[in-house]
């Protein structure tokens, strides 16, 4: 069991999920986010409201941790400003912070979006070269190479999950991207458990029958994922997919985000679009 684990984003959809998880392997977990408060607490988890752009409160709690699960951002596509504190700076705050401490390992929430320029025909793998689809993919893509930086120069472990589509399956495209929560957590747990990973990228996709997305190069972390979207294949095709169809963001892996004008929220875009098919489709 390890000692103490960091997650940040804590109180977001997919920290959320992994408290618990979390919470079960290590001795303490320390669970933060800008919020105030995010509910009940695990037996074994304290919480630091703490804001990722503020360096010094980062560094605090990272004190005695040996495994840091990064997963506080903005999640949208929004003005570049917006995002600089969270994204960008909080990233920098986290690795720093982790040099500092000697802590072991960052397990980082990145996105498809680092890559989301790139057409859907085209199967993609780690070592594929980055094409952000706008301003939140890039935070993507300098994180990835903030992590890679830190690795070469002062050997802090990294694993980038280039997570896909983390939420209810509700689009077409969704059938090729999709990740299962379950499988998730499975990801997260093996990129704590393997013994070394040296800088490491993964996508974070579950075995969908669709997906074009290649975990070859990545084996040694050991993720198999469970769970395949064909199963929700016929309900989706059963609906009207003319909106979807008509967005050429399809065309390519970062969907809406990639046809979304730089700075301009693709999650308002998204919820418009999918609003008549219940949960809209939420991304990382």
């Amino acid at each position: 069991m390890k000692k103490r684990i960091l997650l940040t984003g804590a109180g977001g959809r997919l920290g959320s999920y992994l408290r618990e998880p979390l919470s079960k392997m290590c001795t303490e977990l320390v669970s933060t986010d800008i919020k105030k408060n995010i509910g009940k607490l695990n037996k074994n988890e304290k919480y630091i409201s703490a804001d990722l752009a503020n360096f010094d409160q980062i560094c605090e709690i990272t004190k005695d941790v040996s495994f840091v699960c990064h997963f506080g951002a903005l999640v949208d596509e929004l003005p570049f400003n917006e995002m600089l504190g969270p994204n960008f700076i909080g990233s920098y705050n986290v690795w720093e912070s982790a040099r500092l401490n000697n802590c072991k390992r960052v397990i980082y929430a990145s996105s498809i979006h680092a890559v989301g320029m790139y057409k859907r025909t085209k199967t993609l793998r780690p070592k594929t070269p980055h094409r952000a689809d706008g301003f939140y993919g890039l935070s993507k893509c300098f994180t990835e190479n903030l992590a890679r930086m830190y690795f070469d120069k002062c050997g802090i472990e990294s694993v980038c999950l280039r997570i896909a589509t983390c939420s209810p399956i509700t689009t077409a495209r969704s059938l090729t991207s999709w990740l299962s929560y379950d499988d998730l957590i499975q990801l997260v747990m093996r990129s704590i458990d393997t013994t070394h990973t040296g800088y490491s990228v993964v996508y974070g996709v579950s075995d969908n029958d669709r997906s074009n997305l290649s975990n070859i190069d990545s084996g040694h972390l050991g993720f198999k994922p469970k769970d395949n979207a064909e199963v929700y294949a016929s309900k989706i095709f059963a609906d009207d997919l003319t909106e979807e169809l008509a967005d050429e963001g399809n065309k390519l892996h970062g969907g809406p985000f990639a046809s979304t004008d730089l700075g301009v929220s693709a999650m308002d875009k998204m919820k418009i679009v999918y609003a008549h098919r219940g949960e809209y489709q939420d991304e990382r």
